[in-house]
């Protein structure tokens, strides 16, 4: 029914709404979004990986490394260093995990990094709506 120019478009269409959202999207949602971005291009690296697609796995490895360093370096060291100081180790490990799944061709790295990341995501997702508020202000 649809030709192979389908997935161009339909990614095109995924790219434009996540821009629309990120533009609009208070500081939470956009973390929300990092880490959401992160796992879908681990699954994706997964799946290429599963699959032999070497150049697609580098690729998604390689955006998913990407957004784990933003999400390592916007932390606020200022404000319970101690946390911030912990996200920062786990962060790093994150990426050095994800290089040697990519090097490795080793899917149960991308399934711990995945793991690590559902549970920070996670406890990101509890803050409740009033503290987002007054932290925001």
């Amino acid at each position: 029914m649809y030709g192979p120019g389908m997935n161009r478009g339909v990614n095109q269409y995924r790219q434009s709404g996540a821009l629309a959202e990120a533009q609009v999207a208070d500081p939470y949602r956009l973390i929300q979004m990092l880490f959401e971005g992160a796992l879908e291009r681990i699954a994706v690296a997964k799946g290429a990986m599963q699959q032999g697609n070497v150049a697609l796995k580098g690729e998604k490895i390689g955006k998913a490394i990407d957004i784990v360093e933003s999400l390592r370096a916007v932390l606020d060291h200022k404000h319970n260093g101690e946390l911030a100081g912990n996200l920062d180790s786990l962060y790093e490990y994150m990426s050095r995990r994800l290089l040697e799944a990519n090097a490795k061709n080793d899917p149960a790295a991308l399934d711990e990094v995945a793991k690590l990341l559902r549970e920070i995501k996670a406890g990101w997702d509890d803050i409740p709506s009033e503290q987002r508020v007054a932290r925001a202000s």
